[in-house]
Formats: C-alpha cells, sequence, structure tokens
C-alpha cells in the first residue's frame, strides 16, 4: 500500500525514482531532463517559488475561495474534497510582500473569474520544512482499483456486472488506439495527425485518454510559452495557469459550468488551431509533442511495471488479463464508470474516504502539511485536514485595488476529516435530459470533478 502511494507522488527536486515498464523508448530521466533543460520555462520545474516555499520550513500563506462562508462560520468546520489531491482543501499559494499578499496567478484567475466566491486566507504553520513531494493523480490508478476491490461487496451483482461490462466494453472500443499508444511508446512512431485524431475518437470510449491529453497540453503551454504574461509570472517563480484554462474553456462548449476532461478530445486540425489560437509559435509542433509525450505517460500511468509495453496487447484481450497486466487503467477507468451508477451519491464516501484516510497516513508518516498537485508544480495545493503537527488559522480576506489580500475577520473554524459531498458530472447523453437547474454544484474547495479530480480545475482533476 504504502509503495502505492509512493509511486503516486513526485519530488521535483530529486532525480526520478519510479520504476517504469520495459521496452520505452524514452526513460522517466530522458523526459524530466528534456523538460528542464530544453524548455524556456522547464527551470520552473525545480525552482519554483512554491517548492521553495514548502522546504524554507516557515509558515505558508494560502488562498481559498468558498460559496459557503456563511455555513463555516456557522458550523465552525472545515471540509476537504476529493480530485486531484484526494482529500485536501484546495488552494494556491499566496506571497508575502510588503503591501500584503499576493495571490499566485492561479489564485489570481480563481477570484477573478468566481467573483461570487469569497476568498479566505490560511496560515499553515509547519513544524519543519516541508517536503515537496506532490501527488500526480495520472498514477492513482492502482490505488483505484484496489479500493474498489475492496468494497466492491458494497454492490450488487447486477452493479458489479454492469460495471465490468462498460469497462470492457471501453477497452475493446479503444484497443486498437490503446495498442498504438504503447508501440509508439516503445518507438514506432505514428504520423502525428493520424495518431491525434485516433486519440480524439478513443476518449469517447477510454475518458482518462481526455485527462492525459488535457494534461500533456497544459504540460506543453506552460513550459514552451513565452509570451510576456508568462514571461512576467516565470520572473515571480510560477507556472503559468491562464494558458490551460484557456485551452480547456476553447475546448469544449460549456466547460466553464461543468468542467469534465472525459470531454476533452479535439482531433487534429482543431488541436493545431487551438494551440495557434493562444500562442501561434506553438501549434506547428504540438501534434507531434502530444504523440510521444501521452504514449510515453499513457504506458507509464496504465501498465504495471513488470510489463513490457513492446509485448503486451489490448486488443483480444479479457478483462482478468488486461486487470493484470494494466491494473493502472483498468482502476482509472472504474474509477470514473462507478460515478455514473445511480447509487453512487450514498457510496461515495465509502470509496473515497478509504482513499483520504491512506493519503492522509502517507502525508503525515512524510510531514506533509500541504499536499500539491504533482503533475507539474503549477500552484495547486492543498492542506491535509488531519496532520498533528502544524497550526492553522484561518480569516476572510479583503482584497485592495492593487489585487493584494488581507486578513479581515478571524474565522473561529478547524479542520474535519469530512469529505463534502460531491458527485460525477453527467456524460454527455445524461446532459441532452438534463434541466438547467441541474448543474453539477461544486463541492467546498473541490476542483471540478473531474478527477480526477482539478472545486475548477479551481478545483476537479481527478
Amino acid at each position: 500500500m504504502r509503495d502505492e502511494w509512493e509511486h503516486a507522488h513526485t519530488d521535483y527536486t530529486m532525480p526520478p525514482q519510479r520504476k517504469i515498464p520495459a521496452s520505452l523508448a524514452e526513460s522517466e530521466s530522458d523526459w524530466r531532463h528534456y523538460l528542464e533543460c530544453s524548455t524556456p520555462n522547464g527551470w520552473l520545474i525545480r525552482h519554483n517559488a512554491m517548492t521553495e516555499a514548502l522546504v524554507s520550513g516557515k509558515p505558508m500563506y494560502l488562498l481559498h475561495t468558498t460559496k459557503d462562508i456563511d455555513a463555516i462560520r456557522i458550523s465552525r468546520q472545515l471540509h476537504v474534497s476529493t480530485g486531484c489531491l484526494v482529500g485536501a482543501l484546495y488552494c494556491s499559494p499566496l506571497v508575502s510582500q510588503r503591501d500584503g499578499l499576493r495571490p499566485h496567478n492561479l489564485g489570481a484567475y480563481l477570484m477573478r473569474t468566481k467573483p461570487s466566491t469569497t476568498p479566505m486566507i490560511f496560515e499553515v504553520i509547519p513544524d519543519a520544512p516541508i517536503r515537496p513531494k506532490g501527488i500526480d493523480y495520472l498514477h492513482l490508478g492502482a490505488i483505484h482499483l484496489r479500493t474498489y476491490e475492496r468494497y466492491r461487496s458494497f454492490l450488487t451483482l447486477a452493479e458489479s456486472d454492469q460495471l465490468d461490462h462498460a469497462v470492457l466494453t471501453g477497452l475493446r472500443a479503444a484497443a486498437v488506439f490503446l495498442d498504438v499508444a504503447l508501440r509508439n511508446a516503445a518507438g514506432h512512431a505514428t504520423p502525428a495527425p493520424e495518431f491525434i485524431d485516433q486519440l480524439s475518437e478513443a476518449v469517447a470510449h477510454v475518458p482518462f485518454l481526455g485527462y492525459l491529453y488535457f494534461e500533456v497540453l497544459s504540460e506543453y503551454l506552460m513550459l514552451h510559452s513565452v509570451t510576456p504574461e508568462t514571461k512576467a509570472y516565470a520572473e515571480a517563480g510560477e507556472l503559468n495557469n491562464w494558458l490551460y484554462k484557456r485551452l480547456a474553456f476553447a475546448a469544449v462548449d460549456g466547460m466553464d459550468q461543468l468542467f469534465d476532461l472525459a470531454r476533452f478530445n479535439p482531433r487534429h486540425d482543431q488541436l493545431v488551431q487551438l494551440i495557434g489560437g493562444i500562442e501561434p509559435a506553438l501549434g506547428p509542433a504540438v501534434a507531434e509533442y502530444v504523440r510521444r509525450r501521452l504514449s510515453h505517460l499513457f504506458a507509464r500511468t496504465a501498465l504495471h511495471t513488470s510489463q513490457d509495453a513492446a509485448s503486451v496487447t489490448f486488443q483480444g484481450s479479457d478483462l482478468c488479463t488486461i486487470r493484470n497486466f494494466a491494473p493502472g487503467l483498468i482502476g482509472q477507468m472504474v474509477f470514473r464508470e462507478i460515478r455514473y451508477m445511480p447509487r453512487y451519491r450514498q457510496l461515495y464516501h465509502c470509496f473515497e474516504k478509504a482513499k483520504a484516510l491512506e493519503a492522509w497516513d502517507y502525508w503525515n508518516r512524510e510531514g506533509i502539511p500541504t499536499p500539491f498537485n504533482g503533475v507539474l508544480p503549477k500552484g495547486e495545493i492543498g492542506i491535509n485536514p488531519v496532520y498533528p503537527r502544524s497550526a492553522v488559522r484561518v480569516w476572510v480576506a479583503e482584497q485592495d485595488s492593487k489585487g493584494y489580500l488581507r486578513p479581515a475577520e478571524e474565522v473561529s473554524a478547524v479542520f474535519t476529516p469530512h469529505l463534502a459531498s460531491w458527485w460525477a458530472p453527467p456524460r454527455l447523453r445524461e446532459m441532452r435530459n438534463a434541466t438547467a437547474d441541474s448543474r453539477v454544484e461544486v463541492a467546498l474547495g473541490a476542483r471540478p470533478p473531474v478527477p480526477l479530480q482539478r472545486s475548477s480545475m479551481n478545483g476537479v482533476s481527478a
């Protein structure tokens, strides 16, 4: 169990430690070196302001936005959300300056685009320098699968059969592309336009691919962008989060109302147009980058580390066989599919609390009161609600005309190991029949239910 959680975390201040499947054309070290040394903003992977704040051991100031400040005042409790941070209060960093607390560009984005929310300041005083290990929700598949198998008895036989059927149907429909991705990861290149179009079609059958697709493009934009905006954020030690927000909303109609990366599936021509519309110079190379990077990440996150990416195949394999060689992929598919069951709102806490308890135990043992989204250290950071060795204070914030925040009212509230209510967004076929008032309400502090879980990528990824 501990090994699985260790595998799902990344420390960008250290060389890559993960075991990976055999026959991959590029190692994790190869990719880390390329991303850090051959991209304009790669130096921020290791030397960003958030990581430096974590390892300093000094008090950290974090911004959280909420629609439920009155409920917090009355209950005097703070609940956490699931998603890309598994079980933490979703926040972004604040930088202490002479004029006040300056929001990280992610926090500035959230405040500008969510004016109806109340900003809150959290002061976290750690007991020691914090280990900069971020949780990568793309690597949680084995944990999702183990949790499901442990509590599978909570489902009826019909529900269990339905889930198996849905997963196997999706795998069979996408099997050709999944094998193509593995062959590409092993060095057998497919023409990029063809690869992207096949990927786009496969997302509908294996929604996890939409998350991989989006994260690869987010990485590409944040690390390669050279706009004045991006350069200004880099000078402050921050990756530019506005880039992938613009991408998501341009790529999927209604993404601002329901942030669901299972719907993220641009075809090749649209992809080039989307990236070119954000930063023209980045359009021509994006498809080839996605082909190489997504293939590599798919092999790493889908396959068991004991496997050989060049020899396994999804075509013609039964569910038991695939579960043995690709537990990460099966876990990610089960995690997403189970959320569409009619009874999932009743079962949600059973499955998600089990994972949160394990994550809290791991973070406490590793000295992590403030876990962050480790896909990249881009500023998505949370608060561990049961860390026993740090002090936390909470205020409602006020913002001045220059954008700086200051504490305005201290709130007498404490963290509890309780997950805020949350459920999955409806799939497209359900959305056609949904009424306008049935839009998903994002849970307190949650990223919009994508995950996996980025309350919006203010909150779901994961």
